[in-house]
C-alpha cells in the first residue's frame, strides 16, 4: 500500500501545474492533502473521478484558508473532521479516515513563522492534541501523514544552528517531536525506518534560490503506530516536477491496499 502526503499550498493551484495530473501515475492508494484552500462548490472542477480517487475533505471556515483532505481509491468506510476542539476545528486541521482497521489521518499543524500570535497558537496545538491522538491510537493501526510545521533534528534542514530561535525549530517544538516518536507518544517517524541519510526535505522557501541550492526543511512527516512500522518498505520525495513549495512524500508499506 503506497500513502502519499503532501501541502498542495492550495488544490487548485498544485493542479494547474499538473499534479492531478501525475497523481494516478505515482500509485498512491491513499493521499492525504493539506492546505488544500477549496471551497467546496470549486470541487467539481478537480475531477477526482476521472484521476481515479474519491475525495473528503476537512474546510476552514475562513475562505481560502488551511483544510485538509483525504483522496482515496476507494470509499473510505468512515470519517470523521476535527477532534472537538473549536480553535483548530473551525481551520480544518484534521480529517480521520478509517479502511477496515486502518486509519489514516491527515494532519496540518499551524505554522508559527507570521509572528507570535501564530506561535501561540501553534503551541496550543501541540497542548491539546495529544488527547485526541491517544483516542485514535487506541483504535488499531494508525498513519497520520501531514504537514507537521516542525524539523526534528539537525538532519532534518540545511541551516540547523541558524535556525535554532525560528518557528520551526524551537527547543519545546522539537521536543514535542521526541515525545511523539517516544513510547509515551506512540509513534514511528516512518521515513526514518528507511532512510538515515541527510538532505531529505520536502520543503523549500520561495525567496533566495532555496529550491534549487536545495536549502531545504524535512516537516512533512508519515507517523506510524509499531505495527505498521515494521511494515515500511520504501520511501521517497516526488521532485522530478514541483507542484507546489513542498514536495509529495511517499511511503509503501507491506499491507493489502484499501481497494
Amino acid at each position: 500500500m503506497r500513502v502519499l502526503t503532501f501541502n498542495v499550498n492550495g488544490l487548485r493551484s498544485a493542479s494547474r501545474k499538473g499534479f492531478l495530473d501525475w497523481l494516478p501515475t505515482s500509485g498512491a492508494d491513499i493521499a492525504c492533502l493539506q492546505e488544500t484552500r477549496v471551497p467546496e462548490v470549486e470541487r467539481a472542477e478537480l475531477k477526482l473521478g476521472a484521476a481515479g480517487y474519491v475525495g473528503h475533505y476537512a474546510d476552514a471556515l475562513r475562505p481560502g484558508y488551511a483544510g485538509v483532505a483525504i483522496l482515496s481509491r476507494r470509499e473510505p468506510d468512515e470519517i470523521e473532521r476535527g477532534w472537538g476542539v473549536p480553535e483548530f476545528d473551525d481551520e480544518g486541521r484534521l480529517l480521520a479516515a478509517r479502511f477496515g482497521s486502518l486509519w489514516v489521518i491527515s494532519l496540518y499543524l499551524p505554522s508559527g513563522s507570521l509572528g507570535p500570535e501564530r506561535q501561540a497558537s501553534k503551541d496550543r496545538f501541540l497542548d491539546a492534541f495529544p488527547e485526541a491522538l491517544a483516542r485514535f491510537r487506541n483504535r488499531g493501526p494508525l498513519i497520520l501523514a501531514g504537514d507537521f510545521n516542525i524539523a526534528h533534528r539537525p538532519i532534518d534542514l540545511r541551516n540547523a544552528k541558524a535556525n535554532e530561535k525560528h518557528s520551526g525549530f524551537l527547543p519545546h517544538e522539537r521536543a514535542w517531536l521526541d515525545w511523539l516518536f517516544s513510547a509515551d507518544g506512540g509513534l514511528v517517524d516512518a521515513f526514518r525506518v528507511v532512510n538515515p541519510d541527510p538532505d531529505q526535505y520536502t520543503f523549500w522557501s520561495n525567496r533566495g534560490r532555496a529550491y534549487e541550492k536545495n536549502v531545504g526543511w524535512r516537516i512533512d512527516y508519515e507517523a506510524v503506530t509499531p505495527d505498521l512500522a515494521r511494515t515500511v518498505q520504501s520511501a521517497s520525495i516526488y521532485k522530478t516536477q514541483r507542484f507546489s513549495d513542498h514536495a509529495p512524500l511517499m511511503l509503501d508499506y507491506e499491507i493489502g491496499s484499501p481497494g
